[in-house]
């Protein structure tokens, strides 16, 4: 059974109120938005209802694509412009043209850093958001279900997650010392907010019908969550941790600057010291295209079951 709702967000994917997050729905007083059967021939109005809408396919299945590309394209052109026109004035902007990245793209593969640094930076993220998840997915619970727990702990809630994750950098390395532990503990720390968020609204969106059906049937607490909790909160969870990896994406490469020697963080300064410029902008290039892929495949991974037959 599913009793989840849409719920209001802000403009960072958050729930704005978790008090108010079940009262979306139709309007109850507009008569039409809930008896299908006021309608009349003019049309929509007052007492009368919408008529279904179609949907119409406009132009070729190809057209996004080729826009797409041809944004590309133009972004390449003005880059290549503005990096020649200011290239006499700093040797930095004159390394950052378009035909030199093949070269340094070749350079950073044959020193087999991309591929390497990628990878680390990658299992880094993701073991923060294991972490994340088995932190937020519990607190979001237990803010949902319980009035009194959710108003104990919203002070310290919302003082916690309004800290920037890259505060908490030295104190990090201070407890952690240096290497992988600092950085998957600021992963974290960047990542359990929007989960936790989303999780307490999935609960507080929940029909409380259907926990009373399934207490009527005799299911205990446990079987409750799992087979009426659980399911319902899904949608919200998922997005909550769609959420966290673009924000755990961000985190991660200042966080690699922090005394480690790898990931793609690290190979950013490793390039600047260098004065490989170049190179170093092939890194950032690469940072934009791993979080576009990882957003997609986020996507794919965590979309809705489609509904049986």
């Amino acid at each position: 059974m599913s009793g989840a709702h849409r719920t209001p967000q802000d403009a960072s994917g958050t729930p704005t109120d978790l008090d108010d997050v079940a009262r979306t729905g139709p309007s109850r007083s507009d008569p039409s938005s809930s008896d299908p059967s006021r309608s009349g021939p003019d049309g929509p109005g007052p007492g009368r209802s919408a008529p279904a809408r179609t949907s119409r396919r406009t132009g070729s299945p190809w057209a996004g694509p080729a826009w797409g590309v041809f944004g590309v394209l133009v972004t390449v052109a003005v880059w290549w412009a503005f990096t020649h026109a200011a290239a006499g004035a700093s040797t930095m902007i004159a390394a950052f043209q378009p035909e030199r990245m093949p070269g340094a793209v070749a350079s950073l593969f044959e020193r087999g850093v991309v591929v390497q640094d990628g990878l680390t930076s990658l299992w880094r993220l993701l073991c923060g958001l294991a972490v994340a998840t088995g932190l937020g997915v519990p607190l979001g619970l237990l803010i949902g279900s319980y009035r009194r727990f959710r108003w104990t702990s919203a002070p310290v809630v919302q003082f916690l997650r309004m800290v920037s994750p890259l505060s908490w950098a030295p104190v990090a390395v201070a407890l952690l010392g240096v290497g992988n532990a600092p950085v998957i503990f600021l992963v974290a720390a960047a990542a359990v907010w929007p989960i936790t968020m989303n999780t307490a609204a999935g609960v507080k969106a929940l029909d409380p019908l259907h926990l009373r059906v399934a207490e009527t049937l005799g299911a205990t607490p446990v079987e409750r969550l799992r087979t009426v909790v659980l399911p319902s909160i899904r949608p919200f969870v998922m997005t909550g941790v769609r959420l966290a990896l673009g924000i755990s994406w961000v985190v991660i490469v200042p966080a690699e600057m922090l005394g480690v020697s790898s990931g793609l963080g690290y190979e950013i300064l490793n390039a600047r010291d260098r004065l490989a410029y170049d190179e170093m902008l092939v890194v950032i290039l690469v940072i934009g295209l791993l979080g576009m892929a990882l957003d997609q495949l986020a996507q794919w991974l965590l979309r809705e079951p489609a509904p049986r037959r």
